[in-house]
């Protein structure tokens, strides 16, 4: 935690780091404020509660953090969020939780009843700690986590519980193996609080005071007070209808979500534990009551885990899906004690296989016969992994999407535009005479016009119906919002096992390896001539399968690689395993009919040769899990009827071989791997050893696995075949049409992704891959990379030669493997974003370091997706714009989007859908901006003359135009397949910006034309209920329509309202058919069924109350008669308006600036993409394009996003990509030197 000045930083380098400043109440600005809220009517209270910072500076004065009574918290991330928090005091014996002095058993540790921001400890039994008596401690909460002053760092900080100590594996054990007293466990209670994942559901007057005082329900009360003091009551009631029902949907959805979170984290939240206590007591206690450092036991039938604990006991069996996405079980086994693992400091994060999460479902445990599965409690409530879970649906970040910042900027323009009207209108009431009154409600009004009430709902319906078109499909998502964000992805990471090729492997076959050569391959493990071999026992026993309710149950590898045995797994009872041991081990047998005869016919307690014995028994003593970081797992076991166990070990071949015995390791080993490797086989080694006689049961249980998996003989290699899924060579293919990069992240064989990067189509057969091989520091000699290159494609050529792919054509691929991402990402900075511009093939990824790749791509300006299976890929999933997870669950916690479909045929639909939603947004917001401007010019107009529209006019325009249309236009589906080009990010670009202006233009300059031209005509004159300018043509009827007429003191009847009615009702309807455009991004309008009937339906209205008026219309509308003539040169002026804004849109927008200008803002790859435009276009747009660029001043400008600069810096480094062969070497200055090998 660092400070800087005044500001200081909690939280540093993590994703909730935030920078605190220290203030005091100031009661010189509380009156100012007091003032200000009386004179403004209580606007600038609403102000300050919107502005936390201006609430805190503007009643606060600045002080230190030490004496500070109100805090001000800023993010530190890019949405600079602020927050205010109290600080408390707590009275307390300690000054941290884990100090260390032995508290009296008679001290009792009180919350204090009156005021729930101290704590006490009663003074009558403090005498024994006359430094520690009566501390006080200065707290503040911010999203259910607790900061604590520290005076050492003069600064806050927060207790997550045991990690805080720093302590090994060893001392978890020898510290923590008898529990604490009753008065440690409530002295430290003090600063964690209660375990409970609390999550308040808010009553609903909060929730709807909350959702009230939203600016823009704020804005609408405004907008109804001022149209009822001007007699608009029947649109204010409308608007009073549709907010209420907002509001109403809006609190029932909120409520429905705390409901649904309150009732998932309270199941099984609170349950009752038992407790290990100091002196070696066992009692029943609440969970609520836990701390860090209490040692609970784990009960053989299993648990709802309410806390993260530690084992140091026993195994156990967990389904951790709640965390995961991924529902197969996981063995967790007890934290080393002793060897090299048990000197590192633990950590949940390195020791996840042995750490119990909160939440996680503990199927069943294995212990020792007549002890205990014991776990020492690390972190409790909001701390824990289902805690932080908790928290970030609380709390979740903003969605940093430029659609909705461009938003806020275009209604800031649009309440300029306002402010000009307003100014406006004042004047030339002024110039008129107007009372006051009228004034002032009438240039407010203008604001209201020009603010559309109706936006944020018509805003995301486009999103709603991309959601439920998802749902349809198969794809479920969590965070609406994120749709929007899907039609800008021009990257797209996956995982490569459950991904891109099948979950399931199949074994293709084996080959055993002896006397230092390999064996020629084998098809089959269940041989009855194999049945007896080392190679097939460490095939039965290498797993971490267990049987759940009589299923076979694990990860899918293992299963594969067991059934291929075909020997069975059981897990016998207590009496069955004496022969064995103490222990209630997994035991394995061969299929019956391979057991010899006398193993079958006789009882174990005969007499019975030790070979027969040993060919038919085998069982599981102790496991070490599979471990993504070593890429291993093994085992220890012992035959029925040996004196000794044996180690079998099974992993990544690499790994395996370098803990073998040299002479035991094929000398065609490495070139026995590439070949299989670069068929795309996965390959798996396996590794035996004969453990000494004399370690017994328990020893084995104390030994680190360092000790035991070493001088291993190696056994051979399983070769499983990974098959590719049928769907993902066609769903790439798709994504490369639409110039979206893919990249692969995986934890597999480096050969074995490049193989499948090719044959899905990823790397094609012409380009080349260079492997970038990093090694670290090691005694006197710098990190280095070396640059190899993989087996050269090649293409056939017409006379049958062969002839090699160069380099310099920019066709290359940079693949690089996961110890190799982590020492260029430290040794290597300025190679990172270079590397990543261009690397498709990611492997051995550990799951933090495919987290860590995701950021470096969103640091140079990729907009990212990832898609993977939802084991591994929860942090990726989570850190990227769009995540996918191809978890079977309904909904993946981690992820925004899950698909019920297992392969990757879901990115390219969701990328479609988010283009569609995305264009959508954008359509219906032109829209709208278009109806506020032209409601707007309307009334400007007719205020000119001190008339205005209606209120029924305005309740036609509003109702049943804009809300019919703003909801139907959204309902044009996706188009059938991805364009290579993707729909603009931005309100604030070219194309959209020419697109309003010249639609506003447009409206405003045929507004304008019929306003001068309607008092232009021979029959004109100021309207009167006596008027009869339809009497050369229908004198009866006019003559009965005015002479019923009452007077208009509103001046609403009149010819040019009658005039800019049509002619605005009008223009509404074609601008939402200019801007509802299909094709490429969405389906064509014709196809959107309700818009379209919607928009024949409104024509035909307006066009026959125009031509044929009905009295009683013309009546509620308060439109007046005018000649037939003029109300045909009002279709021909509509119609003239109609075919400009057309031609406007498609040939000036569409044809020439888009193809011709604003082309280059597109691709994802940078200039290659250009590049690979038809010759012949850009050779008939050259001129155009540079007319127009020199008009837009767009001639060599710098491409905005970073990746896009990189490429073009690279296309000119003679350097890059580096030669075969090459070295680089890590130096200090940002240069680095190469060298050929």
């Amino acid at each position: 935690m660092k400070s800087n000045g005044e500001v200081k930083t909690i939280n540093q380098g993590l994703e909730d780091e935030m920078e605190v400043w220290g203030y005091r109440p100031c009661l010189w600005k509380m009156i100012l404020v007091g003032v200000g809220a009386v004179c403004s009517g209580g606007l600038l209270l609403l102000l300050l509660y919107w502005m936390p910072e201006w609430g805190v500076k503007g009643t606060c004065t600045h002080t230190s953090l030490r004496d500070a009574h109100t805090l001000l918290l800023r993010t530190t991330d890019e949405f600079r969020q602020w927050f205010r928090a109290r600080v408390h005091v707590m009275v307390a014996p300690g000054w941290k939780p884990f100090d260390d002095f032995d508290l009296e058993p008679k001290t009792q540790l009180l919350k204090e009843e009156g005021d729930g921001d101290f704590w006490s400890v009663q003074e009558g039994h403090l005498r024994k700690f006359p430094h520690n008596l009566h501390v006080q401690i200065h707290y503040f909460t911010h999203h259910n986590m607790r900061y604590y002053w520290n005076d050492v760092i003069q600064n806050f900080e927060f207790y997550q519980g045991l990690e805080d100590l720093k302590v090994s594996c060893a001392r978890v054990h020898s510290d923590n193996s008898s529990g604490l007293s009753k008065t440690l466990q409530d002295y430290r209670r003090l600063f964690f609080g209660e375990n409970e994942i609390a999550v308040r559901v808010p009553s609903l007057f909060k929730l709807l005071i909350k959702e009230v005082l939203n600016p823009f329900y704020i804005f609408q009360l405004f907008s109804v007070i001022l149209w009822s003091l001007e007699d608009y009551y029947y649109y204010a009631t409308a608007i009073v209808f549709m907010s209420v029902i907002s509001i109403a949907t809006s609190l029932y959805t909120i409520k429905k979500q705390y409901v649904m979170l309150h009732d998932m984290v309270a199941t099984h939240s609170v349950v009752r534990v038992s407790v290990c206590r100091g002196n070696k007591d066992i009692e029943q206690a609440m969970s609520t009551e836990l701390v860090p450092g209490d040692v609970i036991i784990i009960p053989t039938n299993g648990m709802i885990m309410p806390c993260d604990a530690v084992l140091f006991h026993g195994n156990c069996v967990v389904n951790e899906s709640m965390l995961t996405g991924e529902s197969v079980p996981v063995t967790k086994t007890s934290l080393p004690s002793s060897g090299e693992e048990a000197v590192r400091s633990y950590s949940m994060e390195e020791h996840k296989r042995h750490t119990l999460f909160c939440g996680t479902h503990v199927i069943q445990t294995r212990f020792y016969a007549g002890e205990l599965v014991k776990a020492v409690v690390v972190r409790t409530g909001f701390s824990t992994e289902k805690g932080q879970l908790v928290r970030s649906i609380l709390y979740p970040k903003p969605t940093d999407f430029r659609l909705y910042r461009d938003a806020y900027l275009f209604l800031l323009c649009l309440v300029g535009v306002a402010g000009i009207g307003f100014i406006y209108t004042i004047v030339l009431s002024i110039m008129n005479k107007v009372p006051v009154k009228t004034i002032i409600i009438e240039s407010l009004d203008i604001i209201t016009i020009t603010v559309p009430p109706a936006l944020p709902a018509a805003m995301t319906a486009g999103i709603v119906y991309a959601q439920r078109r998802l749902k349809r499909a198969g794809v479920f998502c969590i965070s609406p919002q994120r749709i929007n964000m899907c039609g800008q992805l021009n990257l797209v990471c996956f995982d490569k096992t459950g991904t891109l090729t099948e979950d399931g492997l199949d074994l293709w076959g084996i080959q055993r390896a002896g006397n230092g050569s390999f064996a020629p391959p084998e098809s089959e493990a269940s041989e009855e001539s194999l049945v007896n071999t080392m190679f097939v026992a460490c095939m039965a026993t290498c797993h971490s399968l267990t049987k759940i309710e009589g299923e076979l149950s694990g990860d899918p590898l293992d299963l594969k690689m067991f059934a291929a045995t075909g020997w069975m797994l059981e897990e016998p009872t207590e009496e069955e395993t004496a022969l064995h041991n103490p222990l209630m081990p997994t035991v394995v047998r061969p299929p019956k009919h391979f057991i010899p005869e006398a193993s079958r016919n006789n009882p174990p307690e005969q007499n019975m040769e030790l070979s027969e014995l040993s060919s038919s028994e085998i069982g599981i003593v102790r496991q070490f899990p599979f471990s993504s970081a070593l890429q291993r797992m093994s085992v220890v076991v012992r035959r029925l009827g040996e004196k000794h166990m044996d180690a079998f070990l099974k992993g990544a071949p690499e790994v395996v071989a370098s803990l073998c015995k040299l002479h035991t390791v094929p000398q065609s080993f490495t070139e026995t791997l590439e070949g299989y490797t670069k068929q795309g086989f996965r390959v798996i080694a396996l590794a035996h050893r004969q453990l000494e006689s004399k370690l017994s049961w328990h020893k084995v249980q104390s030994l680190s696995r360092d000790l035991i998996e070493t001088n291993m003989e190696f056994l051979g290699l399983i070769i499983m075949q990974n098959k590719m899924k049928l769907e993902t060579a066609g769903a790439l293919s798709d994504l490369r049409q639409a110039n979206i990069r893919t990249v692969m992240v995986t934890g597999d064989n480096m050969l074995t992704a490049i193989s499948v990067a090719r044959d899905c189509g990823m790397v094609r057969p012409q380009e080349k891959v260079i492997i970038a091989d990093a090694a670290p520091p090691r005694d006197l000699h710098p990190a280095s990379i070396t640059w190899r290159y993989a087996d050269n494609p090649t293409q056939t050529v017409k006379d049958g030669q062969t002839a090699e792919i160069n380099v310099e054509e920019g066709a290359y691929h940079f693949a690089v493997g996961g110890r190799a991402f982590a020492v260029i990402t430290e040794h290597f900075p300025q190679l990172v974003q270079k590397l990543v511009l261009r690397a498709t093939v990611f492997a051995r990824m550990a799951p933090d370091q495919k987290t860590q790749l995701v950021e470096i791509l969103q640091s140079i300006d990729y907009i990212v997706g990832m898609c993977g299976d939802g084991a591994n890929d929860c942090g990726a999933l989570k850190r990227a714009h769009s995540g996918i997870s191809l978890s079977e669950l309904e909904a993946s916690v981690a992820s925004p989007f899950t698909s019920s479909t297992s392969n990757i045929s879901c990115v390219p639909n969701l990328i479609r859908e988010g283009r569609a939603a995305l264009i959508t947004s954008f359509c219906v917001f032109k829209f709208m901006a278009l109806y506020s401007i032209i409601q707007y010019i309307s009334v400007t107009l007719l205020y000119w003359i001190l008339s205005n529209l209606g209120d029924f006019q305005f309740l036609f325009i509003d109702i049943v135009i804009i809300l019919i249309i703003a909801f139907t236009m959204s309902l044009n589906a996706a188009w059938k397949e991805l364009v290579g080009r993707r729909p603009p990010s931005s309100l604030i670009s070219g194309p959209l910006l020419c697109s309003v202006l010249t639609q506003i233009l447009t409206c405003l300059v045929f507004q304008v034309l019929a306003f001068l031209l309607v008092q232009k005509q021979s029959w004109y004159e100021k309207w009167t209920p006596e008027s009869d300018a339809c009497n050369m043509s229908r004198s009866g009827f006019s003559q009965s329509l005015n002479t019923t007429t009452p007077h208009d003191h509103k001046n609403i009847r009149n010819y040019e309202n009658t005039t800019l009615f049509y002619v605005s009702s009008f223009q509404y309807l074609v601008v939402a058919i200019v801007f509802s455009k299909g094709k490429p991004f969405r389906q064509p309008s014709y196809k959107n069924w309700p818009f379209l009937l919607s928009c024949i339906g409104l024509y035909s209205f307006l066009l026959f109350i125009m031509l044929y008026p009905i009295p009683a219309i013309d009546n509620f509308l308060e439109i007046v008669c005018v000649p037939h003539d003029w109300r045909v040169t009002l279709v021909v002026i509509v119609m003239a308006n109609a075919a400009v804004s057309l031609v406007l849109e498609i040939l000036l927008l569409d044809v020439i600036l888009w193809r011709l200008v604003f082309r280059g803002d597109q691709g994802a790859n940078g200039p290659r993409e250009l590049c690979s435009a038809d010759a012949s276009q850009v050779a008939n747009d050259r001129w155009g394009s540079s007319c127009l660029s020199r008009l837009f001043c767009r001639r060599n400008k710098t491409p905005k996003v970073l990746y896009r600069h990189l490429a073009l810096e690279l296309q000119e480094d003679p350097d890059w990509p580096p030669k075969p062969s090459m070295i680089t070497y890590a130096s200090d200055p940002p240069s680095c030197v190469t060298a050929h090998l």
